[in-house]
């Protein structure tokens, strides 16, 4: 589920390659039956703690007589950069791929997260050791290295697609997808229909927004495992992101049922928060916070910090923020949350700081597009050349994803709608909505509309938007903007006046926006 960003469901507003999902660096899953007695629904959603490990140099020859290295690929001696995740500047393959991108050369695909489930009982179970955090490279190089001995471990390429798949949406870079899908193969190659390929298989299909493939192979691995907790949390992302959301609900009771832990409390809060119900998805995640392990505080304290944020409570955000980055200082996720809190608070130069060290090492629309729109908002000299800049970023990374089979139309809908090329945001808006009916999509699909100047033909979209009571300031923005411009001037007020009072600064230019339209409409009485 889309994470809060990242950690967050993917149409979570912040473009996420795919759902956040905490480090799961647990024992074997059960074959009959759950790991634990059924709880309470005190829900919540995996922190993601395990190393987001830089690629190392792929193993010299082939390991199990297929020609091809331990990360799945034909091995060609590629290295990567190397360095700790939190500490250095942009990861360097995505750079060069996003440079190329910019000017119109070909684009290479190479070598992304290091969370996986532990290998079930199976033969060539992996130690859970193999896939705890730690420093940098941890778990990819450790399975690596023990897939040089052991060749034939199923369960260790189920892990080590899953941590491609990790590093992937940890640091921005889509290229990893590939090598994801090739481990995977192969541990399916060796033991024909395990769950923890399954599983793997659904985090990646969920990852390139392919969520009816994540659906099809969460529901196969839940066959051969019914408390495979990667598969029952696919399976709800997958629901989710389908704009199916009684079905979503239905299986988020599930999971907690069978796999009562962080990944699905954090899911079953974005399920009842996308029903309106704030209440009980604050409460989910604070019962959820309390009980987490130290791996899993930041992911959750930073669920809380973006639903207060959401919400307008820019104190109530600001202190969670600060209580994960306290946990883990380099939590990307956090970071950008306490940016978007400083720009809403009034403190632009603090949120500008905060997210040209987001983007620097986790270069996805979502910042991009923000730290451009705050350029703006700054208006300092060469500001508007610096908020060109990130916009033409944005451009890149999508044409990456899409080299790398991810699907990128709602990216292009959202930030070509105000940043772009309208007419590609409307065909990307059309191509997303006949994919999926969400409110994420509804909204896109309306904005594009507008921007294209079909207002009327936008107007229904934007109240399927807001119809099942999600509070989202930016949804109300936009359907009282589609309001203005057919004329809907009493519910253009209504809906600009909620945004405003529900988060008045869920957009620095937006927000502007919509107080100057709110001027007019009462100057025009």
């Amino acid at each position: 589920m889309a994470r809060r960003d990242d950690p967050i469901p993917p149409d979570r507003g912040h473009h996420a390659t795919g759902p956040a999902t905490p480090s799961e660096n647990r024992p074997a899953e059960p074959e009959h039956g759950p790991a634990d007695p059924p709880r309470e629904h005190h829900r919540e959603h995996p922190h993601d703690d395990t190393p987001a490990a830089p690629a190392e140099r792929e193993a010299e020859g082939p390991q199990d007589g297929t020609g091809e290295g331990v990360d799945g690929a034909v091995t060609d001696g590629r290295v990567a950069a190397t360095g700790h995740r939190r500490r250095r500047g942009p990861l360097v393959g995505l750079v060069v791929l996003l440079a190329v991108a910019m000017t119109g050369g070909a684009l290479a695909v190479g070598a992304g997260r290091d969370g996986h489930e532990a290998a079930g009982p199976a033969g060539g179970a992996v130690a859970p050791e193999l896939l705890a955090g730690g420093s940098p490279g941890t778990g990819i190089t450790s399975l690596q290295a023990l897939l040089r001995v052991r060749p034939k471990d199923h369960a260790g390429w189920a892990a080590l697609g899953l941590a491609y798949v990790e590093e992937a949406r940890t640091k921005g870079d889509p290229s990893r997808y590939p090598q994801a899908e090739r481990a995977l193969a192969r541990s399916l190659k060796l033991a024909p229909g395990n769950d923890q390929a399954l599983a793997g298989r659904a985090a990646l299909a969920a990852a390139r927004h392919d969520f009816a493939g994540a659906l099809t192979h969460a529901d196969q691995a839940l066959e051969q495992n019914p408390y495979s907790e990667r598969a029952l949390s696919s399976r709800i992302d997958a629901l989710v992101e389908l704009g199916r959301y009684d079905a979503a609900s239905e299986a988020a009771d599930t999971a907690d049922a069978r796999r009562p832990g962080v990944p699905v409390f954090t899911r079953y809060a974005y399920v009842r928060e996308l029903r309106g119900d704030v209440t009980t998805a604050r409460r989910v995640l604070e019962q959820a916070l309390a009980a987490a392990s130290r791996g899993d505080i930041a992911y959750v304290a930073t669920q809380l910090g973006q639903l207060a944020w959401n919400q307008g409570d820019y104190k109530a955000a600001l202190g969670h923020f600060a209580r994960a980055l306290a946990t883990d200082d380099g939590y990307l996720p956090a970071l950008e949350g306490r940016a978007r809190a400083r720009a809403a608070s009034g403190d632009l130069a603090a949120a500008v700081r905060d997210l040209e060290d987001v983007v620097s090492r986790y270069p996805l629309p979502g910042p991009l597009v923000a730290l451009g729109e705050l350029y703006e908002a700054r208006a300092a000299a060469g500001d508007r050349a610096k908020a060109r800049n990130q916009y033409a970023l944005v451009d890149a990374w999508i044409a990456l994803a899409r080299a790398s089979g991810v699907n990128a139309d709602l990216d292009t809908a959202l930030a070509a709608a105000d940043h772009g090329d309208a007419g590609a945001a409307l065909r990307a808006a059309r191509a997303e909505w006949a994919r999926r009916h969400t409110v994420h999509t509804a909204d896109a699909l309306a904005w594009a509309l507008h921007r294209n100047g079909r207002a009327r033909e936008a107007h229904p979209y934007a109240r399927q938007a807001t119809a099942t009571g999600y509070r989202n300031a930016a949804f109300l923005y936009h359907r009282g903007m589609i309001e203005h411009a057919t004329g809907r001037t009493d519910a253009a007020r209504t809906h600009l006046t909620a945004a405003l009072k529900l988060n008045p600064g869920f957009s620095p230019l937006g927000a502007r926006t919509a107080r100057t339209t709110l001027k007019s409409l009462e100057t025009a009485r």
